[in-house]
């Protein structure tokens, strides 16, 4: 299902769109902040329409595994978000995350306006200024493009895997 960056959300409500690894880890990370109304994985930034999650680990398609959040900006800032970004993966390891590797996995922030180009520039330039990592950061910052949702099964993902486990410790 395609969904289109360019949609505008309702007023109180802003999209932010972020690539860093598996994007179940990713979304998972957001969905525990207040101000957070919603998100969705799927996949972004490459020249394939309409891609599944077999095409985009094939590495045929350019895209990026990618959550996107709808967030209320009176209660979580864009800035706020970038400081989750940063801190939820390694923004220095190129097209890797852990043990997962591939362009797919890649570091990317995806804009949807300019205002939020901008500060990711200066966030990203003031990391690399102060030196909060070893090595230079590698993250892509880019326009939102054509969104591609992933398939159910791989919505809220880790969320639902918890409740499983826990329904299956039960006596």
């Amino acid at each position: 299902m395609r969904h289109r960056s360019q949609n505008i959300p309702p007023k109180q409500q802003a999209i932010a769109t972020f690539g860093a690894g598996c994007f179940w880890h990713v979304e998972e990370t957001f969905r525990q902040h207040q101000g957070v109304l919603s998100t969705s994985v799927g996949y972004m930034g490459g020249h394939f329409a309409n891609p599944c999650y077999l095409d985009v680990l094939s590495r045929i398609t350019g895209h990026a595994e990618v959550a996107q959040v709808h967030y209320d900006p009176e209660q979580i800032s864009y800035s706020n978000l970038l400081d989750i970004f940063w801190d939820c993966h390694d923004p220095t390891t190129l097209n890797r995350q852990g043990p997962d590797r591939g362009e797919q996995y890649r570091s990317v922030i995806f804009w949807h306006t300019s205002e939020q180009a901008a500060m990711a520039k200066a966030s990203k330039a003031q990391l690399n200024a102060a030196g909060t990592y070893p090595n230079p950061i590698v993250t892509e910052i880019k326009p939102a493009s054509d969104y591609w949702i992933a398939t159910a099964d791989h919505q809220q993902y880790l969320a639902k895997k918890s409740k499983q486990r826990k329904r299956a410790s039960r006596p």
